[in-house]
């Protein structure tokens, strides 16, 4: 039986540690807050209850085979129930149009049917590109170990056409403008990018992918919130055999001779272990708990994703016709782009609001939870803490989704806001980056740091690692991680 220490009991660090103790191996995952769930954070304040991080679980296969393999079916364990449609998009020019979750015939019509002519012809054939990138990249990139350029190199040799396929030379809006004649579909493409907090115009057209797994697996909530996601996962875990340990700060990562030997924790006890899995920021393991100036380097040489300011509304009244996800976008979505490439605060930025019709999180029926995030740039290039900042742009915002057909000022109850600089200390992630590195850059994900590192014995979880962020990515790189370690 190998002794494994997880840091941080985040969706990643917990999906190991319930992977890892039921192959017999003894698992303890040590969390520094309170609470475990990492950014699946939850806040409740006057009845009025919150997600904090992701609001939709797409590609639920990940978490159906983190359950099956682990013990009891995650449907006897949580509801997932489907949102319909996966969001409502508003654009500048008043178009309004719901993406159904029903297919692609029917989400062709609802584009032809809300912006006109060929848009969803258009739209269906760049799907059927996207879905062709997917079968190309699914084992060897996404499902795999991270094996660097060698990988791509591979597939160059073996199958040329897939190499085509996934076009690694392009960027995501180059891709789009050789399938979307509308602007407005090329504002939706775009919008994925931000997914992983990157850019359209830098990040490669493998993430196409992004909305045909949105609309092929469907978008999915818990009823109470998807924070119970980690909660379920943490008491799967339990069973299996882990040991989980709140409030408990780890300060290094212990070697001895080339291989890991340990943790010690901010106490100064040491607990050792013949394998150590990180669950935190790679950066704030290379940085801090076990300093790797090369390997810092390499990852800094990516660029980091966007953060994000929020806003937590409790609103009194209902909001006709509300849907789950709403996105609201600008007259210019470049201008946000540029500006957030620049370290700027985005003056007129798409906002995106997460409402669930979910009574666990309202006090009462004549009442709405809502959870509005714009991206925004990371702390340390904006100062989020200076007097009056965060305040006077939650303002800005409210008066943004006034403009554009949802004034809910004089609707306010509760009203808490979240800058990057919040998200970096809730997180530990540099700057509040939400996803860790961007996929910036043909050779974003090449940067992104792997799951087996270079030192013997520590391996890597989470969205700063591969193959990226969003809860069935990280979920991924757990059972990436498992199959490395093996069993006890």
């Amino acid at each position: 039986m190998s002794r494994v220490v997880v840091i941080g009991a985040g969706m990643g660090g917990l999906a190991a540690a319930a992977r890892l103790a039921r192959l017999k191996h003894e698992v303890v995952v040590l969390e520094q807050a309170a609470t475990v769930g990492g950014k699946l954070g939850w806040h409740t304040e006057a009845g009025f209850s919150w997600d904090t991080g992701p609001s939709v679980l797409t590609i639920p296969q990940t978490l159906r085979d983190l359950f099956r393999k682990t013990g009891k079916p995650v449907e006897k364990v949580l509801d997932l129930a489907a949102i319909q449609p996966i969001a409502h998009y508003r654009f500048a020019d008043g178009t309004r149009l719901d993406l159904p979750a029903t297919g692609p015939v029917d989400v062709e019509r609802a584009l032809s049917a809300a912006l006109g002519g060929d848009a969803g012809a258009d739209w269906t054939r760049l799907m059927q590109r996207a879905s062709a990138i997917w079968e190309a990249t699914r084992r060897d990139f996404v499902e795999a170990p991270l094996e660097g350029v060698a990988a791509m190199a591979r597939m160059a040799i073996r199958r040329p056409r897939d190499v085509r396929t996934v076009a690694p030379w392009s960027s995501l809006r180059e891709l789009g403008s050789g399938y979307l004649r509308d602007p407005r579909l090329q504002m939706l493409l775009d919008r994925y990018a931000t997914y992983s907090g990157s850019d359209p115009r830098r990040a490669p057209a493998a993430l196409a992918c992004v909305p045909y797994v949105e609309q092929a697996f469907g978008a999915w909530y818990v009823p109470g919130g998807l924070r119970r996601i980690a909660e379920a996962t943490a008491e799967r875990a339990q069973e299996c055999g882990a040991r989980i340990r709140c409030d408990t700060s780890v300060a290094q990562v212990l070697t001895e001779g080339s291989r890991v030997s340990g943790v010690r924790l901010a106490s100064g006890e040491v607990l050792p272990a013949d394998v150590v899995v990180s669950g935190v920021d790679a950066s704030t393991l290379y940085d801090r708990l076990l300093p790797r100036p090369a390997l810092l380097r390499r990852i800094r040489r990516a660029t980091p994703s966007y953060s994000a300011f929020v806003l937590l509304l409790g609103l009194s009244g209902r909001t006709a016709g509300l849907r789950h996800h709403t996105v609201l976008f600008p007259a210019d979505y470049d201008a946000e782009f540029d500006a957030l490439r620049d370290g700027r605060v985005v003056d007129d930025p798409a906002i995106y609001i997460s409402a669930p019709d979910d009574a666990a999180l309202r006090p009462d029926d004549d009442s709405e939870s809502w959870f509005v995030l714009v991206n925004a740039p990371r702390q340390g290039e904006v100062d989020w803490d200076a007097p009056g900042m965060a305040q006077a742009y939650a303002d800005r915002v409210l008066s943004l989704l006034a403009e554009r057909g949802h004034d809910v000022r004089t609707r306010v109850r509760v009203r808490r806001v979240r800058t990057p600089a919040d998200i970096e200390r809730d997180s530990c992630s540099p700057g509040g980056a939400i996803y860790g590195t961007s996929s910036n850059g043909a050779r974003s994900a090449f940067l992104r740091p792997a799951n087996r590192s270079p030192v013997p014995g520590l391996f890597l979880v989470g969205g700063s690692a591969h193959p990226g962020g969003g809860l069935p990515l990280v979920i991924l790189s757990a059972a990436i991680v498992a199959d490395l370690v093996g069993p006890a």
